[in-house]
Formats: structure tokens, sequence, C-alpha cells
């Protein structure tokens, strides 16, 4: 039994499912099909004693992929700001004042694994089932009731200007650059933050990178937004991969990168970064996407889908083909299947799965998570009505959360 099925076992029964009746979204087709899900996976087919859910005028999406956040920051106040930042570097600079700030203080003072927690329920809550955590690992990881996947086999560095030894011989945060790309095997993922600012530094860093020997085709840059053409030429030979997050570039760059080339390239996924510089969650984040790149609603899908699964190297992530993850959004059918994504909010999304279980859904799913065998907790999110299983809530980290009412 993979470490995946065990952890579930732990949570709730084991129970074969068949989703009946609904369109299932893929990034490249439509199916009007029913989808069976055992043991954590959709398969071909399950047994006769399956838990039939009728799910007739809706939509199963796989559970979306963000390519990109820091979990423990969801929460800490935004720094104020009038100008934007020509890099990361200076916004990095800045914020060390605002770290004295009363309720700065007081967010960072919360307890790391109430905080990584927090991080967890904010993308469960926008469909989010997996998640690029750039920082450290943390315990909290492991426990098989964390809201949300993480991207775990990756190496990462925070960036050059963090990441490269400085006169003591240490990097400032993380590990060190060249160090962490060698140590991370080629078939996985290594992160680094790089060319996020519209400077003469942002413009020098794929550069300096190549110079290290760190451009390779399991290197992933996030941001992005001062790499040139010719620099956006050479990502591509490498087979590099870009995490686009507009929001963020847009709130403290005043710019962001045109993801066309990359996108057609199959070399660019999406990123919320957390909302101490990004958007609110996944669901903003593409409605910023949409609004500032002419990538179609059906190509965003594949952003946060299909092609966060290869440039993060989760081939059982990010869709519902026979042996992948049984992780689902399920959205009401109400239009163009590939709009509904960008018009779902968290309050109007009907249930999000995790391995093949609901872990949030509308009250009148409520038989679906005894079946299950799920303890519910009912709560009001955005002013509607739900229901969160037990074990992906924790009271501390909930508490956090605007928008979040737990009677």
């Amino acid at each position: 039994m993979s470490s995946r099925a065990k952890s579930r076992d732990l949570l709730f029964r084991q129970s074969d499912v068949l989703l009946e009746n609904a369109r299932v979204v893929h990034h490249d087709r439509i199916e009007t099909r029913t989808l069976a899900l055992s043991n954590g996976r959709v398969v071909e087919s399950t047994s006769s004693k399956a838990i039939r859910i009728d799910l007739r005028d809706h939509l199963i999406l796989p559970g979306l992929i963000n390519a990109h956040d820091h979990l423990q920051l969801n929460a800490i106040p935004p720094l104020p700001h009038r100008e934007p930042f020509g890099n990361s570097y200076e916004w990095i600079d800045a914020f060390e004042s605002h770290l004295k700030e009363p309720t700065v203080q007081a967010a960072a003072s919360v307890p790391s694994d109430v905080r990584h927690r927090h991080g967890g329920l904010k993308n469960l809550f926008a469909g989010v089932t997996t998640v690029a955590h750039h920082d450290p690992w943390h315990d909290g990881f492991g426990d098989p009731s964390f809201p949300v996947g993480l991207l775990r086999e990756a190496g990462w560095s925070h960036s050059l200007g963090l990441g490269l030894p400085g006169l003591d011989g240490a990097p400032r945060y993380g590990p060190p650059v060249r160090d962490s790309f060698c140590a991370t095997p080629a078939e996985q993922p290594w992160v680094i933050h790089l060319a996020e600012g519209t400077d003469d530094v942002a413009a020098g860093e794929l550069a300096e990178l190549d110079v290290l020997g760190c451009l390779a085709s399991n290197t992933v840059l996030v941001h992005g937004v001062g790499l040139t053409g010719g620099n956006v030429d050479r990502v591509i030979e490498c087979g590099a991969s870009v995490v686009w997050c507009p929001a963020s570039n847009l709130g403290m760059l005043g710019r962001t990168l045109d993801p066309r080339r990359l996108f057609d390239a199959g070399r660019l996924a999406l990123g919320t970064d957390s909302r101490l510089t990004g958007s609110r969650d996944l669901l903003d984040e593409l409605r910023v996407a949409a609004a500032n790149c002419d990538l179609t609603p059906q190509e965003l899908l594949r952003l946060v889908t299909a092609d966060a699964s290869r440039v993060l190297r989760l081939p059982e992530c990010g869709g519902l083909n026979d042996g992948q993850n049984a992780d689902c959004v399920i959205l009401r059918d109400d239009g163009d299947p590939h709009e509904a994504l960008l018009r779902a909010t968290r309050s109007s999304m009907r249930a999000a799965l995790r391995c093949g279980a609901p872990v949030i859904a509308d009250p009148d799913l409520a038989d679906w998570f005894a079946q299950c065998g799920v303890d519910a907790v009912e709560v009001r999110l955005d002013g509607q009505p739900k229901l969160i299983a037990r074990h992906a809530l924790c009271h501390e980290a909930a508490s956090m959360e605007a928008g979040l009412e737990i009677p």
C-alpha cells in the first residue's frame, strides 16, 4: 500500500466512488462520463458496491495546482508602498522596517505550524489540492490531515541575492544556490526566484545563473519579469520553466511578463505567491492572469493543471486520467466549462475532493461525507454555508482566515 493510501486510511474509510452524469473537464477535452475513483486514484471501473454520487448539471475538474506559494506568510500584513520596486531585493530591504510594526510582529509570532496550516486552508478553499511551497520543508506537511498535498521531491534556493555566499561565506537565507542545484536529482524540479524585477539587476540574473551551471531542464524560475527576449529563448532552449505570479508582479513591480511564448513552449505554470505580495488565492490569480494576457480560459486551465504537473514533475496530479490522483473540483455547469473556473469563487465552488473523498462541500452533499466516513464541520465561507472535513480544519488556523466563520 502506498504512503498516500496509508495516510488516507488514517482519516476516512476506504470507499469506491462513482461520480455520475457530470461533464469531466480536461485541459484538452470534455467528456460526459462516469468518473470512477478507488484507493485514492481515478480508475477505469470499480466495485458494484461503490458509492454513487449523481452530479447531473455539474462539472468535474482536476484538483488545481498552485505552483508557487509561501504557506506560512499568508496572514502577514503586506508592506505599504507608493511606487513600484525595481527588484525584489529592494522590497526585502524595505520590509526590514515593516517587521517592527506591531501588527506584523503579532502575525509573525503565531506558531509556525498554525501559519503553515492557514496557508493550506487558503489554498483548499480555492480548489487547490497541490501546492509548491517555496521555503523549508515543515514537519507538519507530513501529517495526513494537512489540508493540501505538497510538492515533496524537489530542490530549491530562495534567489541569487539571498542564496549566494555573503562576506561570511554563508547565504542570507535558504540553501546555497550551487550546492542545492547539484544536490537535486535531474528528474526533480529545482526552484528559485529569478529576474523578479524590472531593472538591470533583474535582467542580468539569468546569465549569472547560467554561468553558475544552474540552468537546466529541471530548473524552475519563479517570476521572470526581468527576462529579456533572448533570455526567454535560452530558457526554452534549456527546457527550463517559469512560474508566473502576475498579481504579485503587478503589485510589487508594476509590471509582469508576457506569458505567450513560454506557454506555447509548454514551459509555464501559474502561482499565487503569498498574500504578503500576491492575490487572495488561485481563483483570483486566474482572473488577474486573464486580464493581463491573451491566454484563453482553456489555456489558463492548462496552467493550473496539466502544465503545472509537467513543470513540477508531478505526473499523478493535474488530470483525471486513469491512475492519477482522485483530486477534483466540482462546479455547477452553467455555461462554457472552461470559463466556469474564471467565474468560480470560494463560496460558489460545490466541492473539492482529495484522495476521492470530499474535504469541503456544500451542505446538501452531507451524505457523501457520511458515506466516506468523513466527520464534517459546519462553517460559513464568505457568507455561504459549507461543510469541511474535521481533520483538515485546525481551529487556530481557521481563526486567521477572513471570511471563514465557525459557529
